[in-house]
């Protein structure tokens, strides 16, 4: 059994009310829980402590991260909560510092991470198609992958030494969403990430 804290970073609009990140987080939720590990849920819009925030990443053997990309990076609300959160956190309950030492004060920028036996999950959804992804045909992201639009989220989470597990993505969910597809594929993505997360050490 894992420690597991699902991050639910929506910023509910009139035009994207958050219902698709939602569901995503309520059945992350249900199926982990019956699964056998041990989950939380921290919904962001509905307010947190900062402080209790810290100590629920130290309590978790996983961390999933649950948004909508907006303007190309994480909702306001999601920021405001790193900001706040992580800052919190820089007293060593989560970082020592930057890595950087008095001896060598150039060297190891980001290197000074607490969390080094965790791991964490993207989910994310998109109303940008799959097909505007690994492709250099396409003149957006020129080739890029999801992964390296999200850069910034995995160089938070390597700032505290957690380890990434495979990102999850829903695609066009509001031109030409496939609801159905997407849980379906969410579902089995869960099963194969945490049945190898199960046989590795907490």
């Amino acid at each position: 059994m894992r420690k597991i804290l699902i991050v639910n970073g929506t910023q509910p609009y009139e035009f994207a009310p958050g219902q698709l990140n939602a569901s995503l987080t309520e059945r992350a939720r249900d199926m982990l829980t019956a699964m056998g590990h041990e989950v939380r849920v921290a919904t962001v819009a509905d307010g947190y402590d900062a402080n209790a925030e810290v100590e629920a990443h130290m309590w978790a053997d996983t961390v999933i991260m649950q948004f909508p990309v907006n303007w190309m990076g994480v909702p306001w609300v999601f920021k405001k909560y790193m900001d706040e959160v992580y800052t919190a956190g820089m007293d060593g309950r989560l970082s020592t510092g930057d890595g950087r030492t008095a001896e060598a004060p150039k060297a190891n920028y980001g290197m000074g991470g607490a969390l080094s036996d965790k791991t964490y999950m993207l989910s994310v959804t998109f109303n940008a198609p799959k097909e505007a992804f690994n492709n250099e045909a396409e003149p957006f992201f020129a080739g890029g992958s999801v992964d390296d639009l999200l850069r910034p989220m995995h160089l938070n989470a390597k700032f505290f030494a957690m380890q990434p597990l495979p990102t999850f993505a829903a695609f066009d969910v509001m031109k030409n969403p496939e609801i159905d597809t997407d849980f379906a594929r969410f579902d089995a993505h869960l099963k194969t990430t945490f049945a190898e997360v199960e046989h590795a050490p907490a």
